[in-house]
C-alpha cells in the first residue's frame, strides 16, 4: 500500500512541480545554481522577428537572463545575488565609443570591488547584421570567438556575456546604442540606465553619471536624473540583416579589373604619394600562400575603405597568364585596384619594392603617405596583427581632440 501511496504523490506532485516552473520566473531563478556553471558553448546566430525595443522603466525588477561568457562559464542573474549593486553595461568589440569606454569600466571595476559591486558587460549585436564597413575603427567584429580575443588582449576584470545570437536579453532590457548602463539595486530594481559619463575623451568628463549613480544607490539615497540619454553605436538587430545582405550583394556586383604596370610604376606605387594609408600585397596564382590568404585583403580593404585606406593587389604572374589572374581575382570577389606586373623578374622587382625583401611570395606591406613602411611581411601574414597595424595608426585608429 505504501508502494503506491508513493507512486501517486509522484504522479501529482511532478506536474504541479513543472507547473509552478512556468507559471513564475522566481521559481526558476530558485532552483539554479548560484555559482557560474562551466559550459561548452558554440555559437549559431538566428534570425530574430523585428519587433519594438523599449528600455527598461525605472524601478523595473532586473530580467532575468542566462549567457555565456568569454571565459567558459554561464552567467545567470542569480550569479550576482550577494552584491548589493548590479551593474549591466551593454558594449561590444567593433564600436569606437565602446572602446573609448572600455579602461574606464575596469578602473570602475577596480575602485567598487571592496564595495561589493558587481559589474556584468553583455554584447548585444548579432553578426548578422554587422558588416565589414561598420568596423572602420576596429580590429575585431563582435562575434563570441573575437569577444575572446578582446577580453583577454585588454585584461578584462569582469565577465563579458555574449546574447548575440537569439539577443533575447538585450530585447528584455533595451539598450539603445553601445555602451548603455543599467544600475540595479539589492532588491534589482532599476534605479538608474544611461550614458556612463559626458563625453568618449578619456579624462575630460565633467559628468561622471554611473559613478555618483552607483554611489546614490550604495547609500540607499535618490538619484536626481536617474535616466541619461546614452550615445554611441546603435544596437546591431538581427532583422537588420536584410541591410547586411544587400550591401555585400553590391559589393560582389562590382566590376573588377586588372591593369598592367611596369618597374617604374611599380617604384610610383610603393612610394604611396598619396594621402592615405596604402596596403599593398605581392602575389602570384602559382603561390599556395598568396591563395588561401588573399580573402582577407578584401576582408580588410572592406573594413577601412571609409577612412584614409586602401588596398592594391599586384600579381606577378607572367602576363600570359592573365586571363587566369582575372578569374581568380573576379572569384574573390576583388573589386580594388589590381595590377599585373609586366616584367620577368620578380628579383629586380624587389629591388624597387622592398631592399629587405628578396622575391620570395607572397609579399605584403603596409605605407604611410610618402612611402614610410607601417608593416610588412614576407610569407603568410596573421590578419590580426596586420589590422592592429592599420587601426592603431593615426590616419585610422580612434584620436580625440
Amino acid at each position: 500500500m505504501n508502494k503506491y501511496f508513493f507512486w501517486i504523490v509522484a504522479v501529482i506532485s511532478v506536474p504541479a512541480f513543472f507547473g509552478c516552473v512556468e507559471d513564475s520566473e522566481k521559481s526558476i531563478h530558485e532552483i539554479k545554481s548560484t555559482t557560474p556553471q562551466k559550459i561548452d558553448f558554440i555559437s549559431i546566430p538566428r534570425e530574430v522577428p523585428e519587433q519594438e525595443v523599449r528600455t527598461l522603466s525605472i524601478g523595473t525588477v532586473a530580467p532575468y537572463f542566462s549567457l555565456p561568457g568569454v571565459d567558459g562559464y554561464q552567467y545567470s542573474l542569480d550569479n550576482f545575488d550577494n552584491s548589493p549593486v548590479l551593474v549591466i553595461i551593454f558594449t561590444c568589440n567593433h564600436c569606437p565609443t565602446s572602446q573609448a569606454y572600455e579602461d574606464r569600466i575596469i578602473s570602475l571595476v577596480k575602485d567598487y570591488k571592496d564595495r561589493n559591486v558587481q559589474f556584468v558587460a553583455i554584447s548585444p549585436n548579432s553578426v548578422n547584421a554587422l558588416i565589414l564597413e561598420d568596423l572602420g575603427y576596429s580590429d575585431l567584429g563582435d562575434s563570441f570567438e573575437e569577444m575572446k580575443v578582446r577580453a583577454l588582449e585588454r585584461k578584462y576584470n569582469f565577465p563579458y556575456l555574449y546574447d548575440g545570437d537569439t539577443q533575447e536579453t538585450t530585447l528584455k532590457y533595451g539598450p539603445t546604442a553601445t555602451p548603455h548602463a543599467f544600475i540595479f539595486n539589492s532588491d534589482r530594481k532599476l534605479r538608474y540606465h544611461g550614458r556612463l559619463d559626458d563625453t568618449e575623451k578619456p579624462g575630460s568628463t565633467q559628468a561622471n553619471d554611473l559613478r555618483s549613480s552607483i554611489d546614490a544607490v550604495l547609500l540607499g539615497v535618490d538619484i536626481l536624473e536617474p535616466v541619461k540619454e546614452t550615445f554611441g553605436c546603435p544596437v546591431k538587430w538581427s532583422w537588420q540583416s536584410r541591410r547586411a545582405k544587400q550591401v555585400n550583394k553590391d559589393w560582389e556586383q562590382m566590376p573588377i579589373s586588372v591593369n598592367e604596370i611596369g618597374r617604374t610604376e611599380v617604384a610610383r606605387l610603393f612610394s604611396n604619394p598619396s594621402d592615405r594609408l596604402v596596403m599593398i600585397n605581392v602575389w602570384a596564382t602559382w603561390s599556395g600562400p598568396s591563395i588561401i590568404q588573399y580573402p582577407a585583403f578584401i576582408e580588410m580593404h572592406r573594413m577601412y575603405i571609409g577612412r584614409e585606406f586602401e588596398f592594391v593587389s599586384l600579381s606577378v604572374d607572367k602576363l600570359i597568364h592573365e586571363e587566369k589572374v582575372v578569374n581568380f581575382l573576379n572569384d574573390k570577389k576583388s573589386s580594388v585596384r589590381n595590377y599585373i606586373y609586366t616584367g620577368s623578374d620578380v628579383s629586380d622587382l624587389a629591388k624597387v619594392v622592398d631592399l629587405n625583401w628578396d622575391g620570395t611570395l607572397p609579399y605584403t606591406i603596409v605605407l604611410e603617405p610618402g612611402g614610410k613602411i607601417v608593416y610588412n611581411k614576407v610569407g603568410t601574414i596573421n590578419p590580426l596583427e596586420v589590422k592592429k597595424s592599420i587601426v592603431d595608426h593615426p590616419l585610422i585608429g580612434r584620436y580625440y581632440e
